[in-house]
């Protein structure tokens, strides 16, 4: 199975919220699926995939200030999500699935945007540190 070979299981998936399974079928969830209500920082197993959803769900119901305010609330997926963005869109492209490939294409055209808004929004949720090591 290739959840099991990229060491995830249908139940972590499900827990993660980014599948529907049931009656023997399994299918990933669509943007327009997600919560509008999901938070990076309550949810403790958060797929690039979802990320990368979540993204798409507030870029499209929030605008790109809305987008890059979510991607201020978990910088790590910063690349990962624009990575998986660009392969995604590049395979619906090439399979032509048009309408998937729109909302990919979306977000890495408004991807500057989102990011400067980020940006300027900081990282949320994180402890600065100080050095406070004495001069000598």
């Amino acid at each position: 199975m290739l959840a099991t070979a990229k060491g995830t299981t249908v139940q972590g998936l499900q827990d993660a919220g980014v599948i529907e399974s049931g009656a023997g079928k399994l299918r990933l969830l669509r943007w327009a699926e997600l919560p509008r209500d999901w938070s990076p920082e309550r949810d403790t197993r958060t797929p690039i995939w979802e990320a990368l959803h979540q993204l798409i769900r507030a870029l499209n119901q929030d605008g790109a200030g809305g987008a890059g305010k979510l991607l201020s609330r978990m910088p790590t997926r910063r690349e990962p999500t624009r990575t998986l963005a660009y392969r995604l869109f590049t395979l619906c492209e090439r399979k032509g699935w048009a309408e998937e490939a729109r909302a990919y294409n979306e977000l890495v055209a408004a991807w500057p945007a989102i990011d400067k808004v980020s940006e300027n929004a900081g990282v949320r949720n994180s402890q600065g540190t100080f050095d406070l090591q004495q001069e000598q």
